[in-house]
């Protein structure tokens, strides 16, 4: 397989996993509801107008300008995956500037998109493309559902500031587009010397004359 169809692969396979466990989810799943699948794995739906972990940035225009700046990091991370492609680096790092690049479309696409194909009951499962929807385009709000609650108690008194609080590992919700820019982070750290190569000094050509 060429790394051009590797990256094709990985990219559509990726975005559409994403989008189809979001639109499951959000036309399964009451806002808020929950499904315990082990003690430290749940399935838990909410919606954030930010960033990933839940962070936001202020208003709609904070929501817009956010939304603004992934369409711009997608167009970087796209001409990155062509210079890589063209440049046939290690498969592993095509994967994952593919996985990030995946991530960050399948985040847009909820950014842009939910707020007009969905509409947006309180107390009832959202409809997929309803007759009447009082959304906006590029208001729509990012979908997660992965929910690993590993440890929950209280932290030891002597741990400063925070001790005798109580804390989850792992307290963040995210979603499948997270996961693949985690991975694809992951792939470009460990496999580093591929993906950001550094030059080799070029050796004096000069000869000394005698």
């Amino acid at each position: 397989m060429s790394k051009k169809s590797l990256a094709i692969l990985t990219i559509v396979i990726a975005i559409i996993l994403d989008q189809v466990i979001k639109i499951y989810v959000k036309t399964n799943f009451v806002l808020g509801e929950e499904v315990v699948i082990f003690d430290w794995f749940r399935i838990h739906f909410t919606e954030n107008n930010g960033m990933a972990m839940g962070f936001e940035l202020g208003g709609k225009a904070g929501k817009l300008f956010l939304t603004l700046f992934r369409l711009v990091a997608v167009t970087v991370l796209m001409f990155w995956l062509i210079g890589n492609i063209k440049r046939k680096v290690h498969n592993a790092v095509i994967i994952g500037i593919s996985l990030i690049f995946s991530g960050a479309v399948g985040n847009i696409i909820d950014s842009v998109f939910y707020g007009v194909i969905f509409d947006h009951p309180t107390h009832s499962v959202a409809t997929l493309f309803p007759e009447v929807t009082d959304g906006t385009l590029f208001f729509g709000k990012v979908v997660d559902m992965f929910y690993f609650p590993i440890w929950s108690g209280d932290l030891p008194n002597w741990i400063p500031f925070v001790g005798g609080d109580s804390f989850t590992f792992f307290q963040y919700i995210f979603n499948p587009a997270d996961s693949f820019i985690t991975i694809g982070v992951a792939l470009l750290f460990i496999f580093s010397k591929h993906a950001f190569p550094k030059e080799e000094k070029k050796a004096d050509t000069h000869k000394v004359k005698v």
